[in-house]
């Protein structure tokens, strides 16, 4: 089944990463003090991967018990993610050679290190192979997705195996570990919960939580048949996030938010078919996370520092809608014209007549 509020969720976290990156464009001290107050809420990041945990357990690990069904599920998310990857890395490395050839000068040189390339390619550049985002930056978290998807298999094994207490000890060590390495200054930013280009191992840490939230839904572990209680967990989960507090606060309730929700919509799927007209936009989620670089380059880099702030003929906030908006419609075109329907067909999936609207990251 589609969970649609697990769409919206994702939609409105695409957006809030969206606002935050280009609010480092606007005026005066909003670019300091704005994306700092963003910053507290980017633990949605992580709800993103815990819900692809979710979705994807539910989905393929009671199928999954052969090589080839394995591979069969690779080959279907690499169809999904790579195609949008490759065509924005690609755009950024062309913007790179603007430095060499002296076209442009950058602020940040590491960015554009051709270097890092075969990483990137490879989408290997969130597994510590490197020690600063580059190109299309926000591509760390699909290297840290790939990371997820080689791994799967071992989150359907230990749930056949061990259960739920297998998970458990699966996701609690796994947490342990990265503890440990955040202790010993492994990770550049710091903490395990703010990495990006180490951010696979992060990552894999929600991506279990959210399979073990599947298999909990999967054995009714508790009637939960109102969408209230997940919502209401959501919403503390942002109470933490905006008092700028525990961190490890945020993702218990993030996880409590998405197994209730998962029970909820599960016990009624019928409930949110309101949301079904919605679906065209809300499932745009993957695209308008790797696309806002491509707007954010064209719109705010380009056309807004070089042409429309020098002329002062319109102000930032009204402005904001533009590169919005563009991205916005870039996801749905990339959707419905190319990423959508080159990843069908690398993935040997034929296009039904009334075929449904884009799948997000985390969807089939």
């Amino acid at each position: 089944m589609h969970y649609r509020i697990f769409d919206c969720w994702r939609f409105c976290a695409a957006v809030l990463v969206m606002v935050y990156h280009f609010m480092f464009f606007a005026p005066g001290t909003d670019a300091a003090v704005g994306p700092v107050l963003m910053y507290r809420f980017l633990p949605m990041l992580d709800a993103f991967f815990m819900i692809s945990g979710f979705v994807i357990a539910a989905r393929y690990a009671p199928g999954m018990t052969t090589v080839n069904d394995y591979r069969r599920f690779l080959r279907r998310r690499l169809a999904r993610i790579y195609p949008l990857h490759l065509v924005t890395l690609l755009f950024f490395a062309g913007l790179g050679l603007a430095g060499p050839l002296g076209l442009m000068t950058f602020q940040d040189p590491a960015r554009w290190a051709f270097s890092d390339l075969p990483l990137h390619l490879a989408m290997v550049h969130a597994w510590g192979t490197t020690d600063h985002l580059g190109f299309n930056y926000p591509s760390w978290s699909v290297s840290a997705e790939f990371f997820c998807y080689l791994l799967f298999p071992v989150v359907v094994l230990i749930w056949r195996e061990a259960g739920l207490p297998g998970l458990c000890l699966l996701l609690f060590g796994w947490i342990a570990v990265l503890e440990v390495w955040s202790a010993q200054g492994v990770f550049p930013s710091g903490h395990w919960t703010d990495a990006n280009t180490f951010g696979a191992y992060r990552a894999f840490a929600d991506f279990v939580a959210g399979g073990l939230a599947a298999a909990l839904v999967a054995g009714r572990a508790i009637e939960v048949r109102s969408h209230v209680p997940g919502g209401l967990a959501l919403a503390a989960a942002f109470a933490v996030m905006a008092a700028n507090q525990s961190v490890h606060l945020t993702l218990a309730l993030l996880f409590l938010a998405i197994l209730l929700t998962g029970l909820s919509e599960s016990a009624r799927p019928r409930s949110t078919e309101f949301l079904a007209p919605a679906m065209g936009v809300l499932r745009l989620s993957f695209g308008i996370y790797l696309l806002h670089p491509v707007a954010e380059a064209l719109f705010l880099s380009v056309l807004w520092n070089r042409v429309l702030e020098p002329m002062a003929v319109v102000g930032f906030y009204p402005y904001l809608v533009v590169p919005m908006v563009a991205t916005v419609a870039l996801a749905w075109t990339s959707a419905r014209f190319f990423d959508g329907p080159l990843g069908r067909r690398i993935a040997g999936v034929k296009r039904p007549s009334a075929a449904p609207a884009p799948a997000s990251l985390a969807s089939a």
